[in-house]
């Protein structure tokens, strides 16, 4: 006898919901962990004094970009390079602060500059399947569950190859971010920026917010098998 759970509940209780939890707990883990080491490095002033604005104008100049321009923006760790109006934009912690972190964040959003001006493949392709993978990630889940409910196959199909491009999205950005983070520690050791015995502290924050692209990676695989071991319940029910 089987529960809501299509063959995979147990006295009502559907298992998978199990993924989605350690999805959540990965996610919340790695949130956590960035949080407490951007805490600790915005408190220890790198020994250049440069801000974070100041740092991205030397890396970019130091790399022959000159068309990027650089934009203090509201809010924390909202830092992000936008390709389409080539523009480099900082949060309040990073823009004018002097910190390890602030340095080290600004680096990074300038190493997605290089990326882009030396046509970082990976970077290119994430470009292009943005729109696609937010449309799938907005339709996924209502096509699969009317699709669920009402036995509707192909909207079951539809709605896991949705999600798939979302976690194909998510997939594609870690060695984007990855390869840019490593662009910037090069380039803050290369310009002067940071001295040797400093970039471990850039190092560090890098780190931390890339292991929240891994939890978001593994999060979105959990949840892309919960949405095939739900399908292959309902299958065996018919």
């Amino acid at each position: 006898m089987y529960g809501y759970g299509y063959g995979y509940g147990f006295y009502g209780f559907d298992w998978t919901y199990i993924l989605l939890i350690i999805g959540m707990l990965l996610s919340l883990t790695a949130s956590a962990k960035l949080k407490s080491t951007f805490a600790k490095y915005r408190s220890v002033r790198s020994a250049s004094g440069m801000t974070g604005a100041e740092a991205a104008a030397r890396i970019l100049r130091a790399a022959g970009i000159t068309d990027v321009q650089i934009r203090a923006i509201p809010g924390s760790l909202t830092d992000h390079y936008d390709p389409r109006t080539k523009t480099v934009s900082l949060s309040q912690d990073i823009y004018g602060q002097t910190s390890l972190a602030a340095v080290g964040v600004a680096a990074h959003e300038c190493g997605h500059a290089i990326q882009h001006a030396v046509h970082y493949a990976p970077l290119e392709l994430r470009s292009t399947i943005v729109p696609v993978a937010n449309f799938g990630s907005t339709l996924s889940w209502p096509l699969f569950l009317i699709g669920l409910l009402a036995g509707i196959q192909p909207l079951i199909t539809a709605g896991i190859v949705l999600f798939s491009l979302a976690v194909l999205f998510q997939l594609v950005t870690l060695p984007v971010e990855l390869n840019a983070s490593s662009r910037a520690l090069r380039m803050l050791e290369t310009t002067g920026i940071l001295g040797r015995d400093e970039t471990g502290g850039a190092r560090k924050v890098l780190r931390a917010a890339a292991l929240t692209y891994v939890a978001a990676l593994a999060a979105s695989v959990l949840q892309l098998l919960r949405l095939l071991i739900l399908a292959g319940g309902r299958r065996r029910d018919d």
